[in-house]
């Protein structure tokens, strides 16, 4: 299988289980789970769209990313708030700052580079 296709397959993977993941119970770790799945699809979305990006490149930029948007979540005007109210605006900008969320990120980013860079090897004939 081509690696951009790898990488689709996982997206289409990660989608469902980061949900199940996220709300099949009301522990930490489902919560902490369903924020490593969100960055690894990041990762591999990331990668899908610019295959030539180095697999720390795309890894460092969704980190940056996710901590930003963790970050935001503490700024609350009206026109962010009304993003927030929808279910897409829930699901990519979330609604609540918890400083809980970052080791997750930092894991989910980690496994996404590891997970890149196997992707890679074992598909590097039909990188484009």
């Amino acid at each position: 299988m081509g690696y951009r296709r790898s990488l689709l397959l996982g997206m289409v993977i990660l989608v469902p289980l980061g949900y199940f993941v996220r709300f099949a119970g009301n522990t930490d770790w489902h919560s902490h789970g369903g924020a490593i799945a969100y960055t690894l699809f990041w990762i591999c979305l990331g990668q899908f769209i610019r295959p030539r990006t180095s697999p720390l490149g795309t890894a460092l930029g969704v980190f940056i990313a996710t901590c930003a948007i963790e970050l935001l979540q503490l700024w609350q005007p009206p026109w962010l708030q009304a993003l927030r109210s929808t279910l897409p605006g829930r699901l990519v900008l979330g609604t609540t700052f918890l400083w809980e969320d970052f080791p997750p990120y930092v894991v989910g980013c980690f496994l996404g580079w590891l997970l890149i860079k196997w992707l890679r090897s074992q598909t590097s004939k039909s990188m484009p």
